[in-house]
């Protein structure tokens, strides 16, 4: 590549051409599944909790997570 270290310009070389716009983009209301490594007896108290009250073990951790949020930011 033919390129100065102060030199802003992208170099002939690369091409854009067949590139796809935002492709690794992740809209602010997706759902992420992330792996996360918990002790088993936390795993089982809300596995648990979540077939007592009917829903998925993540949608049961979104909700304590998004509480706790909420909690910590109203002691800022």
């Amino acid at each position: 590549m033919t390129r100065r270290p102060d030199d802003d310009e992208m170099p002939v070389e690369i091409d854009f051409s067949k590139a796809k716009r935002g492709l690794h983009h992740v809209p602010s209301n997706a759902v992420v599944f992330l792996p996360a490594s918990i002790e088993k007896s936390v795993w089982e108290y809300f596995s648990d909790k979540a077939g007592r009250q009917g829903v998925g073990l993540s949608q049961l951790l979104t909700d304590v997570l998004r509480h706790d949020i909420e909690i910590n930011e109203a002691l800022k």
